[in-house]
């Protein structure tokens, strides 16, 4: 009875903070034609304190997407665009010789932001995505012999093309394995089509203002992770995450051949926040099995190797996790 006076207490808590959802919602709207799974995304992101990665091809307002976000919310903001010939210190910064006083200063680089926008990572090459592994990881950067803390809070808000090979790196595994979200961005609708056009061409996109700041974004994460998780979520979460390492378990035997690996312990830890952040989004102090459905491909699309067979069968990654959620029990 305590617990769901609890629960009871916490939803309202959590509806009184609605206007902070509203108020970055309806910012994103006044520019962002449609694209309703693309703001969701970005936002269990934000209040989740995990890293994201968008794909699309190239007009689908991925940047415009980050950047107005970035603008609503009254913090550093950042971009770099990554390219072939990149550095690390290009990143991260460097050391700076000054003859003035005949010593070595630390120039800090792009990446000391609250949000730093990584547009087209996938052209950076193996040093610089090692240098961003340890900014992603551990919220710190290594310059000389000195280490950074890097500011609170902090977000990458990656974008990848995916039709582009020429001048452009696979993401090593255990880069990937740091994205909280791996979002597919699709082509809008007819209707949003037209209105995109139409607010293109009169040249009215609207200004956006600041609504928030960075230390209410920390306090709102506090209250997301009070979000209640039953065992039984707990349980469904860990079912599906260990479904894609060992699927002949529960009754998927056909997939073994088709996964060369599994979720990491990080799927299900990413799982179960992102699954709080979405319940939080609808306003609820407890997660649901539909939470977890919600945001189950996000979190594992980029989690599943496929193998040789898979690929020759045209099989993905979102039919093994559609499977995988299809076939695991609810409780």
């Amino acid at each position: 009875m305590a617990e769901s006076i609890d629960i009871r207490e916490l939803n309202a808590r959590i509806e009184q903070e609605s206007s902070f959802v509203v108020n970055l919602t309806t910012g994103m709207n006044q520019v962002i034609v449609g694209q309703k799974h693309l703001i969701d995304s970005l936002l269990i992101s934000f209040i989740s304190n995990g890293h994201v990665l968008l794909e699309g091809v190239p007009g689908l307002a991925k940047t415009l997407a980050i950047k107005t976000l970035s603008q609503l919310v009254d913090a550093k903001y950042s971009r770099i665009q990554f390219t072939p010939d990149i550095l690390p210190a290009d990143v991260i910064g460097t050391m700076i010789y000054s003859q003035k006083d005949e010593n070595f200063h630390v120039k800090k680089g792009p990446v000391f932001a609250n949000f730093v926008l990584a547009d087209e990572i996938n052209r950076a090459p193996a040093k610089v995505q090692s240098a961003l592994l340890e900014a992603m990881q551990e919220r710190q950067v290594t310059i000389g012999d000195s280490t950074f803390a890097l500011p609170h809070p902090f977000l990458v808000l990656a974008t990848q093309n995916p039709i582009e090979q020429e001048g452009t790196y696979q993401l090593p595994e255990a880069q990937m394995d740091r994205f909280m979200l791996k979002v597919v961005i699709d082509y809008p609708t007819m209707e949003e089509e037209k209105l995109i056009m139409r607010e293109n061409l009169s040249g009215s996109l609207p200004e956006v203002r600041p609504v928030t700041t960075a230390d209410e974004i920390i306090r709102i994460r506090a209250l997301v992770n009070e979000v209640y998780l039953d065992e039984k979520i707990e349980q469904y979460i860990a079912d599906i995450v260990f479904a894609t390492r060992y699927p002949e378990r529960y009754q998927l035997a056909d997939l073994k051949s088709l996964i060369t690996y599994g979720g990491s312990p990080r799927a299900s830890i990413n799982l179960a926040k992102a699954a709080r952040a979405y319940a939080f989004l609808r306003r609820r102090g407890y997660v649901v099995p539909e939470d977890v459905r919600a945001v189950a491909h996000d979190v594992l699309r980029h989690r599943i190797g496929l193998s040789y067979e898979a690929e020759a069968n045209n099989v993905s990654n979102e039919e093994i996790v559609s499977q995988i959620i299809n076939k695991v029990e609810v409780p």
